[in-house]
């Protein structure tokens, strides 16, 4: 790629779209040319929304526009994988929306066709990329507090949809899990690896997907993760992580925070806060599409493919405890 503004196509048209066609729109390197749906009308209402030059009635029409460079997928959950394997196999990277996909299985499936294609592929998780998470990483890993011994994440939000919403749908992923508990068991694994047991415990709804659940992950040092989603109850979305000579409390919104606190032994809090959020916060993983893009990576080092994978697959054993299956499995 050239230094060339980056013309981005936008695969669905739904809230998260828009959210990250906002942000895109306010970046200088980053134009976007294209917006694709299975709505034609929906694609136009979108183009007409945003000032979109072009808009196409199918995923395939915009995965074929020579016009776009590389498309986010922001389709719900169920519809991820068909949506980046149509722009894979049409020859374009792709980012796609978490979570990845609804197992490992087709995560480790898509990432091989990126890989067959020679193409860039990474998973939308902006936590991953977030400029004051990743600070925290770097104090763990510089040994800021030690070694670390225990972690806690939690993201509850108190959800009154009707049960014919997605949320409540086996086939579209629906659950806590999928929708809340990617944050906190990426977050997990950015900060302690893969984990070599895991244990849940869950409330199901009546449809068979997971209300809210718990998890238990260990690790081969001992070290262990304690962590929560809820579409019953909300909660202050804090993280804490804490090590043999210290902790770093993450107060509110730990997948994208506006603040930590670190605490080490024999020194004073120290509060580091992050500089005002740019529009709604996705410009962080905009800009690391096209710093890879650029630099003719097929995979961000900082959401590489095998992280994604691990996280769902730790995701799959979270649902194998509980109970949870998706048609078709």
């Amino acid at each position: 790629m050239s230094e060339q503004p980056i013309r981005w196509g936008i695969l669905a048209t739904g809230g998260m779209a828009a959210a990250f066609t906002e942000d895109l729109l306010r970046l200088p390197d980053a134009q976007v040319t294209a917006v694709g749906s299975r709505s034609a009308d929906a694609a136009r209402r979108f183009a007409a929304r945003f000032g979109i030059p072009r808009a196409h009635g199918s995923w395939r029409e915009l995965a074929a526009d020579p016009e776009v460079d590389v498309v986010y997928v922001a389709t719900p959950h169920a519809h991820h994988v068909p949506a980046a394997t149509a722009c894979l196999e049409a020859g374009k990277p792709v980012l796609c929306e978490k979570p990845f996909s609804l197992s490992g299985r087709q995560a480790r499936e898509l990432a091989e066709l990126a890989g067959k294609q020679g193409l860039f592929l990474m998973e939308a998780m902006w936590t991953r990329v977030n400029p004051t998470v990743l600070r925290v990483a770097d104090l763990v890993a510089d040994g800021a507090i030690g070694e670390v011994r225990a972690l806690h994440a939690s993201f509850g939000e108190r959800v009154t949809a009707p049960p014919e919403h997605r949320l409540w749908d086996p086939a579209a992923g629906g659950g806590a899990l999928l929708d809340l508990g990617t944050y906190p068991v990426s977050f997990a694994h950015l900060l302690l690896g893969t984990p070599d047991t895991v244990t849940a415990h869950a409330r199901l709804s009546p449809q068979g997907v997971d209300a809210q659940t718990g998890v238990l992950l260990g690790y081969p040092d001992g070290a262990m993760a304690v962590l929560s989603c809820s579409l019953l109850a909300r909660d202050e979305h804090r993280a804490a992580v804490y090590g043999t000579a210290g902790r770093i409390e993450i107060p509110a919104d730990f997948f994208n925070p506006r603040s930590f606190v670190l605490h080490r032994d024999g020194h004073e809090p120290q509060t580091v806060t992050a500089p005002p959020q740019e529009g709604n916060g996705y410009g962080h993983q905009a800009r690391e599409v096209m710093r890879c893009l650029r630099a003719g990576l097929t995979e961000s080092p900082l959401v590489p493919l095998a992280d994604t994978i691990a996280v769902m697959e730790v995701l799959d054993a979270v649902r194998e405890r509980i109970g949870v299956r998706y048609p078709g499995e």
